[in-house]
């Protein structure tokens, strides 16, 4: 330890004030109402910001620690933090218990990641590990593919439950669609919430005022969105890196105070309401049927349940997101998708290559975006009602971690990361105000044990010698 330990205590004390300086304000102490006429007065929580103070130095120091190769002593630090976090002391607030055996647990894991990670790799790069990987990752695809199909039939399948369903896969489809542009042909866009807002506009407006079903207007807001993505591909051509990124975020702005401003077409910030659902063959979900149309319970001669319309939008997304998958894999075995890889890893010798990198960029930005516009088409006739509330920056912010943190280019990566940045917010909504912090810590999670993606490594898009064919290198 020796020299380094005053520069890793220093560390972790600056952590602390700076986590304490931070808190004073946050947790330190509230306004409340005294009652009686009495005003406000302020509610001090200062043990409370001391524990959580402490905690944060232990933890920096064993996380510095185990950064140093000074492992065990990292692991001391962290079963002291488990066993104080479930010892029966008297703790001022109950949410410091676990708080603290939590810090306890990820700093022992953090000390033993390097081993295990290197020993797994070690494993994972013989034949019979590369093997087993391959074999893993299908059957494990299979299994979620399962999964999500029979759903709707398990006795978990409430209302709450297929409601965050939809949602996960909504954005694991815009997710997809933007790891065409961002995973594979590495243009970074934090514009893309734009094309999904551009889907739902077009289906909410032409199914509104011209009287358009979902299944018309589905493919049509696919190709108005990328219309819309060529759009934006060609001021785009010469840029790179950040300069690119600058200009498809302005380019999501101008679209929403478009979408803000122009009353006449949108309806501004009042948004669109009345937009109609999916049909079934021209049934509708509904308990009474509207003048010239049959319900899809009398079509089918059910009793009414409010839950199967929820059901067939779950299966619609759930389509819809597969023909994405399938469309990509395929897509990337062509040889527009080789070009999309090529122009990622080096745009020079891509067109030294004889690769035309305008058509490829604008190839990317408008499959990606056709994707967008059909996930949008569906949230709108999922909504009923939209505004240029629900097509901030925010979103793209989302969209564009889940495929960072999911690995770019990896397409169960960006199931995965979907999942625990969608759903665990969902889930624990019971908490209030601290449901986000299962998301931010979801995010840290990554990218301190996984920096490259949950899923960094992906199959080649093409093999010059099959596995087991004895090919040489």
């Amino acid at each position: 330890m020796g020299p380094r330990l005053p520069l890793m205590l220093k560390d972790a004390g600056l952590t602390a004030f700076v986590a304490a300086a931070l808190g004073i304000f946050i947790v330190g102490f509230r306004t409340v109402d005294m009652g009686g006429g009495k005003g406000l007065g302020f509610d001090y929580h200062l043990v409370d910001l001391l524990v959580a103070v402490v905690v944060i130095f232990i933890g920096r120091l064993g996380l510095s620690m185990a950064a140093n190769g000074l492992r065990w002593p990292a692991i001391v630090l962290g079963v002291a933090m488990i066993v104080a976090g479930a010892s029966p002391m008297k703790l001022p607030s109950g949410f410091l218990h676990w708080f603290v055996a939590l810090g306890g647990m990820l700093l022992v894991i953090r000390a033993i990641w390097p081993w295990a990670s290197d020993a797994m790799g070690a494993a994972a790069r013989t034949p019979s590990g590369l093997a087993l990987g391959r074999a893993g990752s299908k059957w494990f695809g299979w299994l979620l593919l399962a999964f999500a199909v029979l759903l709707p039939f398990s006795p978990v399948a409430d209302q709450k439950t297929m409601d965050l369903g939809v949602l996960i896969l909504t954005y694991v489809m815009l997710g997809w669609g933007l790891n065409i542009v961002v995973g594979l042909a590495g243009l970074l866009d934090l514009g893309y919430v734009a094309f999904y807002a551009v889907g739902a506009y077009a289906y909410a407006l032409l199914s509104t005022q011209y009287g358009l079903g979902f299944w018309t207007v589905l493919p049509l807001a696919g190709m108005m969105a990328a219309l819309f993505g060529i759009m934006l591909g060609f001021p785009v051509l010469r840029l790179r890196g950040d300069y690119l990124a600058i200009v498809t975020l302005g380019f999501g702005e101008i679209i929403r105070l478009v979408l803000l401003n122009w009353f006449d077409l949108t309806n501004g910030p009042a948004g669109i309401g009345s937009i109609p659902g999916p049909t079934l063959f021209g049934a509708v979900f509904a308990e009474t049927p509207p003048p010239g149309k049959q319900t899809v319970s009398e079509m089918l001669g059910i009793a009414f349940n409010g839950n199967h319309r929820l059901i067939f939008l779950y299966y619609i997304i759930l389509g819809l997101a597969l023909i994405t998958n399938l469309f990509t894999q395929r897509m990337r075995r062509l040889p527009v998708g080789r070009a999309w890889e090529a122009l990622r890893e080096d745009e020079t010798a891509c067109q030294a290559l004889g690769i035309n990198p305008t058509n490829t960029k604008l190839t990317a930005f408008a499959i990606g975006a056709m994707f967008a516009g059909f996930a949008g088409s569906f949230f709108a006739a999922k909504q009923r009602f939209i505004s240029p509330e629900s097509f901030v920056f925010i979103e793209s912010a989302i969209i564009l971690a889940i495929v960072v943190l999911g690995g770019m280019g990896s397409q169960i990566g960006v199931v995965l990361a979907a999942v625990l940045l969608i759903g665990l917010p969902e889930w624990f909504r019971d908490l209030g105000s601290y449901r986000m912090l299962a998301f931010g810590l979801a995010m840290v999670l990554i990218m301190v044990f996984k920096p490259r993606g949950l899923i960094s490594h992906r199959e080649p898009s093409i093999r010059l010698h099959p596995a087991g064919s004895g090919g040489g290198g």
